[in-house]
Formats: C-alpha cells, sequence, structure tokens
C-alpha cells in the first residue's frame, strides 16, 4: 500500500494512530478521579491531540492524571510533525540512511503535490534530495523550539508562584502545545492570569507562528542563513501572505472590538493592541486565548472565520487552506483583471496545475465546513455564526471556541472529530485516497468553452 497508495498509507496510520490514543484516554488510569471517561470523550480528545486542533470536551487540567497527560503530549507531538516525516525519521535513527521509498514518503508528506500528482517540478519548495536534510532540520528544529520555549515560559510559571516541576512540567506542555498549534492549556485557570503579560504571551505567540510557518520554510531559511541561498516562491509566498494575514487580522480584531466592554474594552487602551495581535496570531491555527470568544461581535467572528479557514503555511503543525493556496488564487485573479496568460509572483511563472489544486483545495474545504455545520445546527439547533465558528475551528485544527463544542451532544462530538480528521488529514490527501484509481488521461477532447460569470 505504501507504494501504490501514500495518501491512502498516510490515513490509515493517521486513523491507527488517534484509535489507538482513544483506547489509552478510555483507561481509567488515564483519568486523575481513576474512573476512566466516556468513549465519545476520549475519541475527540484523541482526535484533537492527534490533529493538533486543541477543542475539548473536557477540563484539560483537571480530567486526565500523569498518564493521560503524557500520552497526549506525545499524540500532539506526533501529529505536529507528521505521521510520515517521523516515521522517516525513524527509520533514519535506525539504519542511519534514507532509501527512496522513505524519501518518496518524507516528501509527500512536506508537499502534498507530490501525492497528487506524483514527482514535481524543480520549482517545488524542496527536492528529493534535500530530504535528509530536512529531515534533520525538522528534529533539531522541533527540539530546539520547544525546549527554548520552555526555558523562557519557566521562569514566568515560577514567579507566578508555581513550584518548581510544576513550573517545569506546565513550561514544556505550553512550549509543546504552542509550536504544535495545538492550544492544549495545562493550568486550571487557563491563560486568564498572563492576560497582560507580555512575556507569556509573546513566548507562546512565537511557538505558535513559527509552527505555523511549516517545515519547509524553516529548512529554507535555515539554508539561507548558513549560505545566502535564493528563496524559494514558495518561501516568500508564505512570509509575505503570512504577514499580511497577521496585520489585517490584528486591524479588524482591534477596531471591531475596541468599543466591546467585554472583550477588548475591558482591558487598558496599551493593552487592546498586544491582545488583538495575539488573537490574530492564533487565528493561524494556535487555539489559545485570553479573552471569552462568545462575547466577541458578530463582524469580528466572521473575520476570524476567514482567518482560520485560510491557516497557517503548507507542511506545518497548522490547519486550514494554507496561506500559499489563498495567495495562489489571488495570484490567479490578478493575472486574469491584468489580462496576463500566466501567474506570476517574484520574477517566476506559476503553472496551472497549481490553480487547479488550488481551487480544488479551497472547494473541499468549503464542502466539509458546510456538510459539518450543517449536520451540527441539524442537532443543536446553536446560533449559526457560533456553530460555524466551531466548525471552521476545528477543520482548521485552530481550537478557538465559543464554548459550543463542550455542551455538543455525543452526536455532535462525532461530527466535529470527523471534521477535524478531515481537516488535519488534508483535502488533497482525503481526494486522492479515496479516488478509484490514480491514473494520467492519454487523449485531450475537444475544446468548448462555457459562459462563466
Amino acid at each position: 500500500m505504501v507504494a501504490s497508495s501514500p495518501a491512502r498509507f498516510a490515513i490509515l496510520i493517521f486513523t491507527a494512530l488517534i484509535l489507538g490514543l482513544t483506547v489509552i484516554l478510555a483507561l481509567p488510569i488515564a483519568s486523575r478521579d481513576g474512573n476512566g471517561v466516556p468513549f465519545v470523550d476520549a475519541l475527540f480528545t484523541a482526535v484533537s491531540a492527534i490533529c493538533v486542533t486543541g477543542l475539548t470536551t473536557v477540563n484539560m487540567a483537571t480530567q486526565w492524571s500523569t498518564f493521560g497527560n503524557v500520552a497526549i503530549l506525545i499524540g500532539l507531538q506526533v501529529g505536529g510533525v507528521g505521521v510520515l516525516t517521523l516515521a522517516s525519521i525513524l527509520g533514519l535513527a535506525v539504519s542511519r540512511r534514507l532509501g527512496l521509498r522513505q524519501k518518496l514518503m518524507a516528501a509527500s508528506d512536506t508537499n502534498p503535490s507530490r501525492i497528487h500528482v506524483g514527482p514535481v517540478a524543480e520549482s517545488q519548495a524542496i527536492r528529493l534530495g534535500d530530504i535528509g536534510s530536512l529531515l534533520a532540520t525538522v528534529a533539531i528544529s522541533v527540539a530546539i523550539i520547544e525546549l527554548t520555549l520552555t526555558a523562557i515560559i519557566v521562569p514566568r510559571l515560577l514567579v507566578a508562584g508555581f513550584d518548581p516541576w510544576a513550573a517545569t512540567w506546565q513550561g514544556f506542555y505550553f512550549a509543546a502545545s504552542a509550536f504544535t498549534n495545538t492550544g492544549f492549556v495545562p493550568t486550571i485557570e487557563g491563560l486568564s492570569q498572563f492576560e497582560t503579560d507580555p512575556w507569556m504571551l509573546s513566548a507562546i505567540a512565537v511557538g505558535v507562528f513559527l509552527g505555523s510557518l511549516g517545515f519547509p520554510v524553516i529548512f529554507a531559511l535555515a539554508r539561507f542563513w548558513k549560505r545566502r541561498t535564493r528563496l524559494s516562491v514558495h518561501v516568500k509566498l508564505t512570509l509575505v501572505t503570512t504577514f499580511i494575514l497577521f496585520v489585517l487580522g490584528t486591524l479588524a480584531i482591534l477596531v471591531l472590538e475596541w468599543g466591546n466592554p467585554r472583550t477588548l474594552g475591558g482591558q487598558d487602551d496599551i493593552v487592546r493592541p498586544m491582545t488583538a495581535a495575539f488573537l490574530s496570531i492564533m487565528t493561524r491555527s494556535g487555539g489559545f486565548s485570553t479573552i471569552d470568544i462568545s462575547e466577541m461581535s458578530g463582524s469580528t467572528l466572521l473575520a476570524m472565520d476567514m482567518l482560520m479557514f485560510v491557516g497557517g503555511g503548507s507542511a506545518s503543525t497548522a490547519g486550514g487552506i494554507k496561506v500559499t493556496t489563498l495567495a495562489v488564487l489571488f495570484l490567479a485573479a490578478l493575472a486574469e483583471a491584468k489580462g496576463d496568460n500566466d501567474m506570476q509572483a517574484f520574477d517566476r511563472r506559476i503553472p496551472t496545475d497549481v490553480l487547479r489544486l488550488a481551487i480544488s483545495i479551497t472547494l473541499w474545504g468549503a464542502t466539509i465546513v458546510a456538510a459539518s455545520s450543517i449536520a451540527i445546527l441539524r442537532v443543536t439547533e446553536a446560533p449559526l455564526g457560533l456553530v460555524l465558528f466551531d466548525v471552521i475551528s476545528a477543520f482548521a485544527t485552530c481550537g478557538l471556541s465559543t464554548g459550543l463544542t463542550e455542551s455538543l451532544p455525543d452526536s455532535g462530538k462525532y461530527i466535529l472529530a470527523a471534521t477535524m480528521w478531515a481537516g488535519r488529514v488534508g483535502t488533497v490527501t482525503l481526494a486522492a485516497a479515496l479516488a478509484a484509481s490514480q491514473r494520467r488521461q492519454l487523449f485531450r477532447r475537444a475544446e468548448e468553452r462555457p459562459i462563466v460569470g
């Protein structure tokens, strides 16, 4: 199955890991009270951890024992790094080398185009010969970033009154949850005690930002730092689009919530821009929040819906349709408006098959969100704005919630768990796996143009 369909193999392994973690979390030893949790809550938490989403149906700070928390932490690390990438890292550690099959598996995980159309052109971000270096970058970057974040967060927790063991454990938990873009919070009070603390919020925001860039971007930046090599179009599009969305998101939240006394309006003027910037970064897929999302206005929720749907960078710990997908769609619209035959960015031409893939990803994503929203509305009859927000958060593996998720009936939890699964597996991988066959058409039919618009 690995050779014939990497997409189906990825989904199979991913699903098996979810089921395995579900069984572990359902054990009495995984719960602090020793009574265990219902199967639906164990499944939902397992999906949320492996899919690095952060949505919860139980109190993460009080429900799980040390055994359960360790299992969840391992699950979100595996989900964040990527199943196939992690498998290749382990294979490299055992055999000291990567075979062609292992390289192809890792390449598929870092570039979904390889799953969709096979080997891709030279212009893609990661070449097959770079996979060994990429895997080393993944392993090193995960270790360095999470340990550095831990070293930054632990002193702040000690100052806040945590004992050394609790500060170290929860500091690493915060670091791993931030870099993997999961958004699980190990403290009972959540982030409420740090809502005006620039040190703590900056550390978490940096972790989320780095995780949302994607390992190919981190790899390219590390290579640029050492050798001053040219940055690819993928890297430039990811960085530029991420920055633009961050600025627009910050301004939108700041303007729309400035006068809301239940959110930003209740904070000091100097704190409001920090909170808006923090929430804008969290829409990349972070899931942390210092305010009550349910108290936000409908206009702000809609703006955050759009930001969450886009998500972060390709092959990152973030979800959504990805920032490069949005960039390609914008470039296509720009080329059409200018009358150009080709999409262009940074003095490079972008092939049309990338546009087709971007459109496919967007349509699949919108279809999943629409179907899930209709199903949740049917079983809960909750307001559309709240349902749409939590469904998009689940699809984009973001983790921000209006509070609806915790009150869902069991049927709603299963629906949202399936949405998280589909969002993390990836629309391209899912489409390729569901296809009856992957074949190339050896002929072209006669052309005829329908009327559009």
